[in-house]
């Protein structure tokens, strides 16, 4: 009964949104570098979308058929004097400020009809990157991929970071139980219990444990992707999230979700994550619904890689993850432009080796 109010619920915003996402192929990508690391203790994530670019992102993403506008990497000044939100919230005004930049070049990029890759940094960016894509898309619908469900008040984080607080401001039924914090007044919850489903769960505070089981959440811990299979996690929460398969996408992925075997190069790893089958297959399948239209990539920290290794093995699955997202298939694929070329008339063995030898 609970899941057939939420669906007519949710089919009553799509309707009455004046932003209606259309199901496409879209063919344009809009990328933004936020070389951001404020929302944590530990410097490093700041470099990874340099290394993600050198590691060919925009050209892979190109040979795949795509438009692709490289905004490059927003920038960011530090607020002077950002003294700390209670003592244990360090550096609120520079997050604030840091996300509603980012917040403004997300809506301009999903407004100019482009798939919008957000590159971070740490996930407090996620604030800026749901807020500007939910003034584009007021009805868009939420997949956080983490080992963290990042939904702790500045009064119930044991760190105070807030890149594990990114969902306390976003979301409509936390309001009366999220104070005024410095440099995020302008956020406005856009987001409710229906709009949102974790998958990858296995470290969570228990402010975070409380929300998830009293507020209705929908969720999939590591030990529901054990019980139940990824393939049926994911029918599960595209179902959930978008049962006429009419809602634009955001899927805000932190690397953390994935095994530490797999992206140890991360600022809290957290044993028995994700495999890369099914860290790939739950970008295929994001993908394939045809409704992706923004994401996040975050937390890849070349600083705390134990060797060159591991820094490259977790740089270049955070690249896969977002080709995943982009069409690239396990099976193989080819550029959205691609077609099957034919024998020019009236040509001879030769002529059509040199056109073999050609493509």
């Amino acid at each position: 009964m609970a899941l057939r109010r939420r669906h007519f619920l949710n089919r009553i915003r799509e309707s009455a949104s004046s932003f209606l996402f259309q199901k496409s192929s879209q063919s344009s990508v809009g990328i933004i570098g936020v070389p951001f690391s404020k929302g944590q203790k530990r410097g490093g994530v700041e470099h990874a979308p340099m290394l993600l670019r050198k590691a060919g992102l925009v050209e892979k993403i190109e040979e795949m058929g795509y438009n692709v506008a490289d905004l490059g990497d927003l920038s960011f000044g530090e607020v002077k004097d950002d003294t700390p939100f209670q003592k244990h919230v360090p550096f609120p005004r520079t997050v604030g400020m840091a996300c509603q930049g980012l917040a403004q070049v997300v809506r301009q990029v999903v407004c100019d009809g482009r798939t919008c890759i957000t590159i971070g940094g740490d996930h407090s960016l996620a604030i800026g990157s749901v807020s500007g894509h939910a003034m584009a898309r007021p009805n868009l619908g939420v997949i956080w991929v983490d080992a963290h469900a990042d939904i702790n008040t500045p009064l119930t984080s044991p760190s105070g970071n807030l890149h594990g607080q990114p969902l306390a401001f976003l979301l409509q039924e936390l309001t009366s139980k999220v104070p005024a914090v410095p440099g995020l007044s302008w956020v406005s919850p856009c987001l409710t219990v229906q709009d949102i489903v974790y998958i990858g769960l296995r470290d969570i505070d228990p402010g975070e444990h409380y929300i998830l089981k009293n507020y209705g959440m929908q969720y999939f811990s590591m030990r529901h992707v054990d019980r139940l299979g990824i393939r049926k996690v994911m029918e599960m929460s595209l179902e959930f999230l978008n049962p006429r398969g009419r809602r634009p996408i955001h899927l805000s992925y932190d690397i953390d979700a994935f095994d530490p075997s797999l992206a140890p190069a991360t600022g809290t790893p957290v044993l028995g994550g994700l495999t890369y089958r099914e860290g790939l297959y739950i970008a295929e399948e994001v993908h394939n619904s045809g409704c992706l239209s923004a994401m996040d990539l975050v937390e890849v920290n070349p600083l705390l890689g134990a060797s060159t290794d591991a820094v490259n093995a977790t740089v270049q699955l955070g690249l896969e993850v977002v080709l995943s997202c982009l069409g690239r298939a396990r099976e193989g694929s080819y550029s959205l432009g691609y077609t099957l070329p034919s024998p020019v008339s009236g040509a001879t063995p030769d002529d059509l080796a040199e056109q073999e030898l050609s493509l």
